[in-house]
């Protein structure tokens, strides 16, 4: 009798153990990404108190401008980190296909077939370092630390070693058009976090990605088909960046195969500040919104104040350095719970 009663004892406790623990990783990203924005908050607070010109409509419509290619990148590389990998080629893949969209364009005189040709050539480069990653198992820093070497040699062999003058007027709209006060990569960057936060939080996939963050192999035998979900989002950074390099070389006016150099840098460090975990298996849209955003309002409150150069390279150094030690501190405390 006892021993029944110890049994059905446990059979109670044993689901409000699972409904508890259930909970607690809900509530947990709710907590670190409720801390996440108080940080934001007192931040934005403090630089338009302390900086005059810092809250003006001007200056928060150039912020916004300012974060639109970190901004729409990082949607993707939520999805790569979230995967437990990394992409360190999306600058140079930014640099690439601006230039082949602004060589198609001038050569064919068709905004619309450049366009089309530079996302294709970053969603070509996105898949095949998938297609690495995936099919022979490199390691994804070592895989995308090559690419990035030679998309870069190849944005200047396409460029013939200089940037690419634009003929075609039309093309210069698409990073000059606006709606609602917005330019296009601003709207751009908000569509992309929209999208792809519902395709992280609402769909099978983004509970695929992040279950074979967290364990490839369960997910596997569970029946993700792992391989073909690390190409899918390798191709995806691959469009994105490309969607992200062609807009900035319309704002630009000319495709620059020296441009957008380091950005794979802050692009992760926008992701990581956000919350998602180096190790994979953790990500939240809302915190890479919010990671971007911190970033975007240091970087813009350095320029209003005229801090040189260099001292931005530090401080830019330091968040990078801070989030990763935040990272680390918060899978410390998962680990311990």
């Amino acid at each position: 009798m006892t021993t029944q009663r110890l049994a059905e004892g446990d059979g109670a406790e044993a689901p409000r153990a699972k409904g508890r623990q259930g909970l607690a990783k809900p509530l947990r990203t709710l907590l670190d990404t409720s801390g996440l924005i108080a940080v934001f908050i007192l931040l934005f607070i403090g630089l338009s108190v302390l900086i005059p010109d810092f809250l003006t409509s001007r200056n928060m419509v150039g912020l916004l401008l300012s974060v639109t290619v970190i901004g729409t990148i990082a949607t993707t590389m939520m999805l790569v980190l979230a995967l437990g990998e990394v992409d360190l080629s999306v600058a140079s893949i930014v640099a690439f296909t601006g230039v082949v969209a602004a060589v198609i364009t001038t050569t064919s005189g068709s905004v619309f077939i450049g366009v089309l040709g530079g996302i294709a050539a970053g969603g070509a480069v996105g898949a095949f370092n998938g297609f690495v990653v995936a099919r022979f198992g490199i390691n994804s820093l070592i895989a995308t630390l090559a690419a990035m070497e030679f998309v870069r040699g190849l944005a200047y062999i396409t460029s013939g070693g200089d940037a690419v003058m634009i003929t075609v007027p039309a093309f210069f709209e698409l990073g000059s058009a606006s709606f609602l006060g917005l330019t296009l990569p601003v709207w751009m960057m908000i569509a992309c976090f929209v999208v792809f936060g519902v395709l992280l939080n609402l769909t099978s996939f983004g509970r695929n990605v992040l279950a074979t963050g967290g364990n490839a192999e369960a997910a596997a035998l569970a029946g993700v088909n792992v391989r073909r979900l690390k190409v899918i989002v390798f191709g995806l950074q691959g469009v994105v960046a490309g969607i992200a390099g062609v807009l900035l070389t319309s704002r630009m006016g000319l495709g620059d195969p020296n441009t957008a150099l380091g950005l794979e840098l802050a692009v992760i460090s926008a992701c990581v500040l956000g919350g998602v975990a180096l190790s994979g298996g953790v990500a939240s849209i809302t915190g890479v919104l919010v990671g971007v955003l911190i970033m975007g309002c240091v970087q813009n409150a350095m320029g209003l104040l005229n801090v040189p150069t260099f001292y931005q390279y530090l401080v830019r150094g330091a968040i990078l350095l801070l989030a990763v030690m935040f990272d680390r501190w918060k899978q410390t405390r998962r680990n311990r719970g």
